[in-house]
């Protein structure tokens, strides 16, 4: 059974890279990102006015500090992940670029928090970037028409998570998943409408295309990965959740190839390797480097876990 988990959480949390190149292929970022969430705030909000008991307790300063850590791993996060890819970055490259936060966050840890970081995490961190580097060149040299400026947007998205990651790791205050979750995706919400609106990129495409790439992103990849996120973790605890998660970018490479035609040759291969290298070196760390990993770590919407819990933010970022 476990085994089964673990392979439909790989599959559906790689999906959000899969349907944001599907969806890609019939509108903007823009109104793809405002239609994912807006039905989805008006259904958690509502949910949270019946259901208050997990809101008792919290401030303005709570919940704003809430919408912010949202902002920056969720929002800047998936505009930027579905903005490199529209423009023509394989959804595998993406992938593998936000697939490295842990590493950056965990090796951070040491100057920003005060945290131990071993050599050993160094060294991780170090080979993670080349293979990251080896996968980019690959898909820049395969990806004809691509410009070079592409391949810095999903960097400047995994950046905005690790500062997520960081925001959230300050905070004093447990707060409950469903509410972080509402807060990230109302805000998420807003904003996307707003820029969409500003843009005049809100109106949804009439052909159907579209609806099933917001269809596939809020089944698979937003109620498969998240439900399926929780209950790994209750089951298996944060360790087989992060270990798992290094596997986004491997699945997604070979899924993108496969129903797109997208790059993946020896090069990419390669590179893939370096990085799931980097990931065992970081695991063999010592657990005072694991602790300083776990840190930086966890789900998606960043805070859709208690923020003084064992688990940590932006697992990877949110399902794409």
């Amino acid at each position: 059974m476990n085994i089964l988990l673990s392979l439909a959480f790989v599959l559906c949390w790689s999906s959000g890279f899969i349907g944001a190149k599907l969806g890609a292929g019939s509108a903007s970022a823009l109104t793809v990102l405002m239609w994912r969430f807006l039905p989805l705030a008006v259904v958690l909000v509502a949910v949270a006015v019946l259901t208050r008991s997990a809101w008792r307790g919290l401030t303005a300063r709570d919940v704003t500090r809430q919408a912010v850590i949202g902002v920056l791993s969720q929002s800047g996060y998936l505009l930027s992940v579905y903005y490199a890819i529209q423009l023509g970055v394989s959804s595998g490259t993406t992938a593998l670029i936000d697939g490295v936060q842990p590493l950056v966050a965990g090796a951070l840890a040491g100057p920003l928090l005060g945290s131990y970081v071993s050599g050993r995490q160094w060294i991780g961190l170090g080979l993670g970037l080349s293979g990251v580097a080896v996968v980019t060149l690959a898909d820049a040299a395969a990806g004809a028409g691509v410009a070079w400026w592409a391949y810095a947007i999903p960097l400047l998205g995994m950046l905005s998570l690790v500062a997520a990651t960081f925001l959230e790791s300050r905070s004093r205050t447990r707060v409950a998943p469903s509410v972080s979750l509402t807060v990230h995706c109302a805000s998420s919400a807003v904003l996307f409408t707003t820029l969409a609106l500003g843009a005049g990129a809100a109106a949804p495409p009439a052909e159907g295309a579209f609806w099933v790439a917001v269809a596939w992103l809020v089944g698979l990849s937003t109620f498969g990965g998240y439900g399926l996120y929780w209950l790994i973790l209750k089951r298996s605890g944060v360790t087989e959740v992060n270990t798992l998660m290094f596997l986004m970018a491997p699945v997604t490479a070979v899924w993108g190839a496969l129903m797109f035609g997208e790059p993946f040759g020896v090069q990419t291969a390669l590179g893939l390797a370096v990085c799931l290298t980097a990931v065992v070196i970081v695991h063999r760390g010592g657990s005072r480097g694991n602790a300083a990993l776990t840190a930086a770590r966890g789900d998606s919407p960043s805070a859709s876990r208690p923020s003084s819990s064992s688990t940590a933010v932006g697992a990877g970022g949110t399902p794409p």
